[in-house]
């Protein structure tokens, strides 16, 4: 008890002489909520992108690839890929139909509005059941693309971000002329995504297999029976993800990527802004060191003070982690981002802001340490020649 009064006193003290070292106060603030203020930024493009890749993810919609392959590699012939969708578990339309639709990637380009930046994007063949997969697609313009003609609709970020997109537009894909007939949009979908007849594109592209089997089950639950089914099939050389997992793949270098960058910078400036706070905590320390030394005359320990000078530090984190996140919100939250031609925007959240008053406070723990062990060793002498 002896000792938590003695605490409470010295931070007392301490906190009372804040605007007469307004100059290191400032420093430790400022310092705090610049590295706060970007590693929250940096975070928040990561968070961004998760929110992106999973914002029309359901637990209702399975990827069928060939066995072991991923994306583009994979190749599922015919045969394989209509016996697929007759499998024990798929959802079947008001005709019964099955909802399953057969899918094939090609490559292709679009050139960035105002700059004419070349970017790379994939032209995706799918058969015209489309909308009863993925419910979350409406069309904001035009129409549905039909069997058999060289047609394209593209979604509403594709008209925004590029050119040649216009309703009606004609676009040269392997020698041949496609026009694009619709417009239509995913929820908040920020990408450019470009679909076509499968079997036209398939034709066009002289190709004979199908890159995947995208499937809606009946309910999320029978994921296990489809899975067994699959495994029970000797024809079929097919492996079933959730189209959770499948993106996660997908996506996995790019957060991966994104997250490496922002702790790399976070942590680089962490250790400029733990630095500048060890300095300008040196010099409050030695601008008390009679008053130091006087408290270890009359009795006070040196835990005590090295507890209250790093309280003091934690304390003046404090403060900058707040103003660097409040920044962050300001300028970043909501902002659009393109790394390599993949957009979306950045979401700065109340995880986020935890993380960063986390990063600061370990911050004031750290650049407080030596001058709190420095202040414990101030040799009772001091006082004794100031007196």
């Amino acid at each position: 008890m002896y000792s938590a009064r003695q605490f409470f006193g010295i931070l007392t003290v301490n906190l009372a002489g804040v605007t007469a070292r307004l100059g290191s106060v400032l420093t430790i603030i400022i310092g705090v909520a610049c590295t706060v203020g970007a590693l929250v930024a940096m975070l928040a493009m990561d968070t961004g992108a998760r929110r992106q890749e999973m914002g029309n993810v359901r637990d209702d919609r399975v990827i069928l690839r060939s066995t072991g392959a991923r994306g583009i590699e994979s190749n599922i012939p015919r045969g394989e890929a209509i016996l697929a969708t007759a499998l024990p578990g798929i959802r079947r339309d008001a005709e019964g139909a099955p909802e399953a639709v057969l899918e094939a990637f090609v490559p292709s380009e679009g050139h960035r509005r105002g700059t004419g930046t070349r970017i790379f994007m994939p032209i995706i063949g799918s058969t015209t059941n489309l909308t009863d997969y993925m419910p979350e697609l409406h069309f904001t313009a035009g129409r549905m693309f039909r069997r058999g003609l060289y047609e394209l609709i593209a979604s509403d970020p594709c008209v925004r971000q590029f050119q040649g997109f216009e309703l009606g537009a004609s676009r040269p894909l392997h020698g041949a002329q496609w026009t694009v007939v619709g417009h239509f949009e995913r929820g908040e979908d920020q990408q450019c995504v470009v679909f076509a007849d499968v079997e036209t594109l398939m034709a066009t592209f002289n190709r004979t297999t199908y890159s995947g089997v995208a499937v809606r089950l009946e309910s999320p639950a029978q994921y296990d029976t489809l899975r067994a089914a699959l495994k029970a099939d000797p024809a079929l050389h097919l492996e079933a993800r959730r189209e959770r997992e499948e993106l996660e793949e997908q996506f996995k270098g790019l957060n991966s990527l994104l997250n490496f960058v922002s702790y790399f910078i976070g942590t680089i400036m962490a250790i400029g802004a733990t630095l500048g706070a060890m300095n300008s905590l040196y010099a409050i320390v030695d601008s008390r060191r009679r008053e130091l030394a006087t408290l270890r005359a009359i009795g006070f320990g040196s835990g005590v003070i090295i507890a209250s000078v790093l309280c003091e530090s934690i304390l003046l984190a404090l403060p900058g982690a707040l103003l660097g996140s409040a920044l962050a919100w300001l300028l970043f939250n909501g902002l659009s981002a393109s790394p390599f031609g993949y957009s979306f925007n950045l979401q700065v959240t109340p995880s986020l802001i935890e993380l960063g008053v986390g990063w600061s406070l370990a911050m004031g723990l750290l650049g407080g340490l030596l001058p709190a062990l420095r202040a414990a060793r101030v040799p009772v002498t001091t006082a004794l020649r100031a007196t």
